[in-house]
């Protein structure tokens, strides 16, 4: 008996999300091009409008990806660059016919300049009901502090992340741009919201995010630990400052384990089958997380000294075993070849002047379409002559607008 065909249609392969939307960004350093990576990465248009002598300053950073900024590489991806003067009347039309065909504005100038140019949200949302238009700022546009310069090291400080990080003696900054990634995080996902809002209503509207604000609500814990109780967590370097153990221990081969109990039946296991010292788990100084964090030096030491006498691998291996949850301390170079990333195939190349460079995957993962769309790093002014004829800029008018320097 032979079994005819499945009648079921065939679903064809959802688009990237955002495919269709065109975003223009006059952007610069992390936090707004960070954001509209994000974007372009799930399908948007992005055109990033950049001063032509020199363009984003985050291009002069470094030289470490081949020649080019290893800020800009990690931010930019995927990208058209437009290098346009917008102190120049003829730069700022150019890009304001751009905006009237955009589905989003978004920008991190300086406190003040996107309103004297018009860029501001409210004025652009005003003339372009259907716009979403994003104000990135430091500290957000009223108050004491709006027109402060606010880099990321600065609002971190401002925030309180360095109060809390580091050791007891000495604070420290977060080793990543933790004000800026957590600004463009709430501008990302400010866009979409309002995307959805637009889709359901017909009009889009002003977003504004500040670096001092998200980064503030990212401060959750140690902020309402010391809100509410009195004092804030102490600094206790790798260690959690109100759970032990859970710290960084040096092992027999050089390297560094850390492990994290959550509960007082982990604590039993740890002692029995790590430490091998089960009478630890019911002693009454060992026996609740309160008592080993009163005894941290105690807890610590014990934890220590039996992690002294195994390799790495071993360790990990034991704590696995013993369902402790466990970790490698890892390098740089270690992350860049981790197996797990590795398994996951979480590595493509993306196109550079340059050459190309590897870049990871987005973590956000959208089965049943095609993947992110990790497009390449984009050269200052690489696309300014294609944009223009698109605006409809004949040959002449482009000569005359690269002679004068408004365009590059």
């Amino acid at each position: 008996m032979s079994i005819p065909p499945s009648s079921s249609p065939v679903t064809p392969p959802l688009p990237l999300p955002l495919e269709g939307i065109t975003v223009v960004a006059v952007e610069q350093a992390v936090s707004a091009p960070f954001a509209t990576r994000q974007l372009a990465d799930l399908g948007a248009r992005v055109i990033k409008v950049e001063r032509p002598d020199g363009g984003d300053f985050a291009r002069g950073y470094d030289t470490a990806a081949a020649g080019l900024a290893s800020h800009f590489v990690w931010c930019n991806r995927g990208k058209e660059s437009l290098a346009v003067d917008l102190k120049d009347p003829r730069g700022l039309e150019l890009v304001r016919r751009l905006v009237a065909g955009a589905d989003v504005f978004v920008q991190n100038l300086a406190q003040g300049a996107a309103a004297r140019l018009g860029l501001d949200a409210a004025t652009l949302c005003a003339a372009h009901p259907r716009l979403v238009a994003v104000d990135v700022s430091g500290y957000g546009a009223g108050g004491p502090y709006a027109h402060k310069r606010a880099y990321d090291m600065l609002v971190q400080c401002e925030a309180g992340l360095v109060s809390v990080t580091g050791t007891l003696e000495q604070p420290v900054k977060a080793g990543i741009p933790a004000a800026d990634i957590a600004a463009a995080m709430y501008a990302y996902s400010g866009v979409l919201a309002a995307l959805l809002r637009r889709a359901a209503t017909g009009r889009g509207g002003p977003v504004e995010v500040s670096m001092l604000e998200a980064l503030t609500e990212w401060m959750g814990h140690p902020l309402h630990h010391g809100m509410h109780g009195g004092e804030a967590p102490p600094r206790t370097g790798v260690a959690h400052a109100v759970i032990a153990p859970y710290d960084a221990y040096a092992t027999a081969d050089g390297g560094q384990v850390l492990l994290s109990v959550q509960n007082d039946r982990e604590w039993r296991r740890l002692a029995e089958e790590v430490l091998e010292r089960p009478e630890l788990g019911g002693d009454p100084d060992f026996a609740t997380n309160t008592a080993r964090v009163a005894h941290r030096e105690r807890t610590d030491a014990a934890v220590a000294r039996a992690l002294a006498g195994l390799g790495t691998v071993e360790a990990l291996a034991r704590l696995e075993a013993a369902g402790i949850a466990c970790a490698r301390l890892n390098t740089v170079a270690d992350v860049a070849a981790h197996p797990q990333l590795a398994a996951r195939d979480r590595w493509r190349a993306v196109g550079t002047e340059a050459g190309p460079l590897r870049a990871m995957l987005p973590p956000l993962t959208l089965p049943g379409g095609p993947e992110p769309r990790m497009g390449p790093v984009p050269a200052l002014g690489e696309h300014t002559e294609a944009l223009l004829r698109e605006l409809g800029l004949s040959g002449p008018e482009r000569a005359e607008l690269r002679r004068s320097g408004v365009v590059a």
